[in-house]
């Protein structure tokens, strides 16, 4: 039976990662580490004949770049290039993503999804966390001392980036059937706000995940919205894989 399946890719290692900054909704290129694992994992799709029907990207530059790598290792040759090319509203188009190529005879629609970005962490964007106590130390200084909620000035709230990701796994569900192939690329934060969506949490789980980790969900799209017992039919809601680096491995 076809099943709509839904891949959820981390973005690979970026040079605010290296550099331990909150990085938000700044833009920072990956490191040569994160191109080799973003190929690498494009190889490893090939080999087990993942091909995906269509792609959805967040439009800050490590994932784009993540996505162009994944692609380029996708295949030995080059065919059609990807067209459906929809960038957000306010996505920064300064810097376009480079064109991606797929080892197909058909063009694959890529899309460029504003709600995929990662939590924009307002004040701290772009900062260490020795950076952020020495220019907020009263924050800090709470955020370090309760494990309860903080605001933060000029962020996003929690529900806010929650309902980001909700809109991400609704519009993926709504939009695709049974027999798509959907490799999504986004950010730690973002990722474990879908993934909660999707197994239908009402909390949010701390996930360690590694650059470039993969999370597959399998499900009937036809029976998805249908309430009833079918909702605790295991057979049609499967987690194929999570938080996998078997490509990292070899």
């Amino acid at each position: 039976m076809p099943v709509l399946k839904l891949l959820l890719v981390r973005h690979g290692q970026s040079v605010g990662n290296t550099e331990g900054r909150m990085e938000g909704c700044s833009s920072t290129e990956l490191t040569p580490l994160g191109v080799e694992q973003s190929r690498r994992l494009g190889q490893h799709l090939a080999i087990t004949g993942w091909h995906p029907t269509h792609l959805y990207c967040s439009p800050l530059a490590r994932s784009t770049a993540t996505l162009t790598d994944i692609v380029n290792g996708l295949g030995e040759k080059t065919f059609q290039a990807i067209d459906g090319l929809t960038p957000a509203p306010d996505a920064d188009t300064t810097e376009p993503p480079k064109p991606v190529t797929l080892a197909s005879d058909q063009a694959v629609p890529m899309t460029l999804l504003d709600d995929l970005k990662e939590y924009d962490a307002g004040i701290f964007t772009g900062l260490t966390w020795a950076e952020a106590r020495d220019r907020h130390p009263d924050l800090c200084h709470q955020l370090e001392t309760s494990l309860d909620w903080q605001p933060i000035p000029q962020a996003e709230t929690l529900e806010q980036g929650h309902n980001r990701a909700q809109r991400v796994v609704d519009g993926l569900i709504e939009r695709h059937r049974n027999g798509d192939r959907i490799l999504v690329i986004g950010h730690h934060w973002i990722l474990q706000h879908a993934i909660a969506c999707l197994m239908g949490c009402d909390r949010a789980w701390g996930l360690p995940m590694a650059n470039t980790a993969l999370f597959e969900f399998w499900l009937d799209r036809d029976r998805w919205p249908q309430p009833g017992p079918n909702r605790l039919n295991s057979e049609l809601w499967r987690i194929k894989r999570f938080n996998d680096t078997t490509h990292l491995q070899s």
